[in-house]
């Protein structure tokens, strides 16, 4: 553990709170991506089997806890709950052509050995991560706009994804350990976040609506 994961840690907390919170409150999920929702639900499901099997630490089985089951509520919330706010015209992002490519990728780069099925498992989770925000910014692009605390949401999910990259790159130097396959798609993630980040800072901050050409 150092200060990087730890604070991207906080920031994947913190955009989950932010997103129940605003379902929650404005008692619409309006804006929201249901197929994103439901590819981070598949994301922590793969990659967290082995919290029935592998104890590392109190912190670690918590968090493994909370994003599982923060992302089956988000889900639920969206399809169930305030269904009748949800976008489906603008959310319709071929997810399909996602999990399939990731699917045979994660076959062709686990590492063979007596777990294969959860590295298998795992690797796919990773690279699906990278790709699951997809399908938001897509919806965002298609409607040409997104609200402030949608904004701040995704905001803290890309920074928590470049932070976990900063992360790999100190324990390479520090502990001489890396991970290629989370250090790839961890920039991945991070590049698509790019052009957010830049809208984010020069219209969000300032106190404006993020508005994206069409």
């Amino acid at each position: 553990m150092n200060v990087f994961r730890l604070t991207g840690d906080l920031s994947h907390l913190a955009a989950i709170i932010i997103l129940l919170f605003k379902i929650w409150t404005s008692r619409s999920c309006a804006g929201i991506s249901g197929r994103s929702q439901i590819l981070f639900a598949l994301v922590f499901t793969t990659r967290y089997l082995d919290l029935f099997t592998t104890f590392i630490s109190l912190y670690n089985s918590i968090m493994k806890i909370i994003y599982i089951v923060c992302s089956y509520a988000t889900v639920y919330l969206i399809y169930t709950t305030f269904k009748a706010t949800y976008d489906g015209n603008y959310d319709c992002f071929r997810i399909e052509f996602l999990v399939g490519p990731v699917g045979v990728l994660a076959v062709l780069l686990a590492n063979g050995h007596y777990f294969y099925l959860h590295e298998v498992l795992w690797t796919f989770s990773i690279y699906l991560e990278s790709v699951a925000i997809l399908p938001q910014l897509f919806m965002i692009t298609k409607s040409g706009e997104a609200e402030t605390i949608t904004s701040h949401y995704l905001f803290c999910l890309g920074l928590y994804r470049a932070l976990y990259v900063v992360n790999w790159i100190w324990r390479y130097y520090s502990e001489g350990f890396y991970e290629m396959n989370s250090l790839v798609a961890g920039v991945i993630q991070t590049i698509l976040y790019c052009d957010f980040f830049y809208l984010y800072v020069t219209k969000v901050l300032k106190g404006k609506k993020l508005e994206i050409p069409i």
